[in-house]
């Protein structure tokens, strides 16, 4: 828990509270929610790890803002992503929604689960096909 905080710049405690745990003990698949920080505007912030695959149009659609805000947030002067690039991402809600993959699932039942779709939980991860393997985090969309 402690790794997660620093890494996430946050405390142990505010990872308790945000998650309404009763320790501080994880288990392999459980799914944190993680505070977003605030940048010098006051306006929240999340952050993306670049993946294979991305384009900054992806990662735009996928937070509903702008290749151009995208660009300006993270001083970027070209389109070119490297993976493992942290990226910026403006949100105006407080929390992304994450579900990491149990054993038995499938995309038709997380989007059953969520109330969304297979096209828009591909959409969402920039898949291309239906494969899922257990321990993978997925982004859910809201609708």
């Amino acid at each position: 828990m402690y790794k997660i905080a620093e890494k996430f710049n946050t405390t142990v405690n505010e990872l308790v509270a945000l998650n309404n745990l009763t320790s501080t003990a994880l288990q392999i698949g459980d799914v944190l929610k993680i505070p977003k920080e605030e940048t010098n505007n006051g306006n929240l912030q999340n952050t993306y790890t670049v993946k294979a695959g991305d384009s900054l149009y992806q990662i735009a659609q996928r937070y509903g803002t702008t290749v151009d805000e995208l660009k300006r947030l993270n001083n970027l002067t070209s389109n070119t992503l490297s993976i493992g690039q942290q990226l910026i991402i403006p949100s105006t809600s407080p929390s992304v929604n994450y579900y990491t993959v149990q054993r038995g699932d499938s995309l038709y039942s997380i989007a059953k689960k969520f109330g969304t779709t297979v096209d828009k939980l591909k959409t969402a991860n920039n898949m291309s096909s239906n494969l899922i393997s257990i321990g993978q985090e997925l982004v859910i969309p809201t609708n």
